[in-house]
C-alpha cells in the first residue's frame, strides 16, 4: 500500500513541499516538455518549477504539438554549438516563450530528436560556469544544471533586475529531506566530494 500523497506536489503527504513554493509572476512564458519517465521521479524539479511560476506549463510525455499562438517568438533552453546566449534576448520589447525539456541529458535529446519542430526553434544558452545546488546527482558536464535551476537562471537574466530564488526553496528542502533520509553517513560516502 502507498503512502498517501499531496494532489498539488506529489510528495507524500508528510514530506509535502506546498508551504514553500511561492506563486511568482513572470513575464516570460515558461513551457516544460518533461519526459514521461521523470513524471514520477521523487526528485521532480519541474513540477516544483511549473506550480511555482503563474506563467508555466508542465507537459508529460514525448512527443508534443506546438501550440504557439504567434504572439510572442519561442526559444529552446537547451546547450548547441547554434545556441546563442541567453543574454541576447534581454531587451526585446515583447515577452518571448521558452521552451525548457526536462529528463536526463539522453531523454532530453531524445524529445528533440522526435519533436523536429522544437529542434528547429533557435537555442539559447545559459552563460558558463553556473554551479548546480543539486548535490545528489553527479552533472553529467560543467555547468549542467537541474530543471529548477535553469528556469530560475533564466528567468533572473530575462526579466533582471528582478531575482526568482524564492523558486529554489523548495528545491533546497527536496534535497535536505533526501539527504536526511539516506543518513548523513550514506550521503557522504555516495555523493559528497572527495
Amino acid at each position: 500500500m502507498s503512502r498517501p500523497r499531496c494532489p498539488r506536489c506529489l510528495r507524500p503527504s508528510s514530506l509535502c513541499l506546498c508551504t514553500l513554493i511561492p506563486a511568482l509572476d513572470n513575464r516570460t512564458q515558461i513551457l516544460i516538455l518533461q519526459h514521461s519517465s521523470e513524471a514520477s521521479h521523487a526528485l521532480n524539479t519541474a513540477r516544483l518549477a511549473a506550480l511555482g511560476l503563474r506563467n508555466a506549463e508542465l507537459r508529460v510525455g514525448e512527443c508534443f504539438e506546438d501550440d504557439a499562438d504567434g504572439t510572442r517568438p519561442s526559444y529552446l533552453l537547451f546547450p548547441g554549438e547554434d545556441a546563442v546566449p541567453l543574454g541576447n534576448l534581454v531587451g526585446t520589447a515583447q515577452p518571448v516563450r521558452l521552451i525548457v525539456p526536462d529528463g536526463t541529458w539522453r531523454k532530453a535529446r531524445k524529445i528533440l530528436h522526435v519533436n523536429p519542430w522544437l529542434a528547429a526553434l533557435p537555442r539559447v544558452a545559459l552563460p558558463a560556469g553556473l554551479t548546480s545546488r543539486y548535490r545528489l546527482r553527479k552533472a553529467p558536464m560543467p555547468g549542467a544544471l537541474s530543471t529548477i535551476e535553469a528556469i530560475v537562471a533564466a528567468l533572473d537574466i530575462l526579466e533582471s533586475p528582478r531575482r526568482f530564488d524564492a523558486l529554489l526553496r523548495p528545491f533546497d528542502a527536496l534535497i535536505e529531506g533526501q539527504i536526511d533520509a539516506m543518513g548523513q553517513e550514506v550521503y557522504r560516502r555516495n555523493h559528497a566530494e572527495a
